[in-house]
């Protein structure tokens, strides 16, 4: 599916991308093939398909933890290399990867100590992030003594501690059950709109996308490729209520349907 041409307003622009692993070997596998995407700054988009179909893999091709094969890719107009390099993103994992020997405080400061902010500023900026994702009574927690939610705050607090303009988030709800999902999922709109932030975010749950995106990217089974873009046009803010409009369950059955003939093509 073509999108638009590049210009240095797109948040992430992606044209003909491939990502081939073991090429021309015995062990080959197409991961992403012709792949073409746009998003703009402030977007919340979800990426959605079978297991296996390179969700997660455009999702590091973004973050610059793999190369494409093939392709142009460009974040905020650069490359995803030189965009690391500049700190534009923050990445939240399924697992809230926290360092279970260091304070919730500490955990959400460690990109700012990397980066070498001073302590003064790292402290005050820690403060900031945990009351934004409402915690700000945690700080001398440790890990261990939060619920998987809670944990999950902090994991977003961190990664966005340091003012990235991008999100990126791989099924970081997944683990979770389904109420906390989705008081996590009203959290998490709260936070985009509080930060200001462009999300990309994995997911295999059809509802979660439809409730969060504002456009949801459908994939097709491996070699993954994007076979439609739904335009969500759900009003924000989104709460409780939303999941029981007539227009969600609409948009959820036209995901669902467009996943299952995505399926059946292949």
């Amino acid at each position: 599916m073509a999108e638009v041409k590049n210009d240095e307003q797109h948040a992430i622009f992606a044209e003909n991308v491939y990502k081939i692993f073991n090429p021309k070997t015995e062990n080959e596998v197409v991961a992403l093939e012709d792949v073409n995407l746009t998003a703009q700054p402030g977007e919340f988009i979800s990426l959605i398909g079978p297991s296996g179909c390179g969700k997660s893999t455009l999702l590091r091709l973004i973050a610059d933890l793999i190369t494409p094969t093939s392709g142009t890719l460009h974040i905020n107009g650069k490359t995803p290399h030189q965009s690391r390099l500049d700190r534009d993103y923050g990445m939240v994992f399924q697992a809230a990867t926290l360092y279970q020997w260091r304070s919730v405080q500490k955990n959400v400061e460690l990109p700012l100590e990397i980066m070498g902010y001073p302590n003064t500023v790292r402290q005050q900026r820690a403060r900031e992030m945990l009351e934004m994702v409402e915690l700000e009574g945690f700080g001398k927690h440790y890990p261990w003594q939060l619920s998987g939610g809670m944990q999950q705050r902090v994991s977003i607090a961190r990664a966005l501690a340091f003012e990235p303009s991008l999100l990126l988030m791989d099924e970081p709800f997944g683990a979770l059950d389904e109420f906390t999902r989705e008081r996590m999922n009203m959290e998490l709109l709260r936070i985009w709109r509080t930060a200001n932030v462009t999300v990309v975010f994995v997911t295999h749950s059809i509802s979660e996308a439809v409730f969060l995106s504002s456009r949801i990217v459908v994939m097709s089974p491996r070699p993954g490729r994007i076979t439609n873009i739904v335009n969500n046009t759900l009003p924000y803010p989104r709460d409780n209520d939303t999941r029981e409009l007539p227009q969600y369950f609409q948009t959820v059955t036209e995901v669902r349907e467009l996943l299952r003939d995505a399926h059946e093509v292949e």
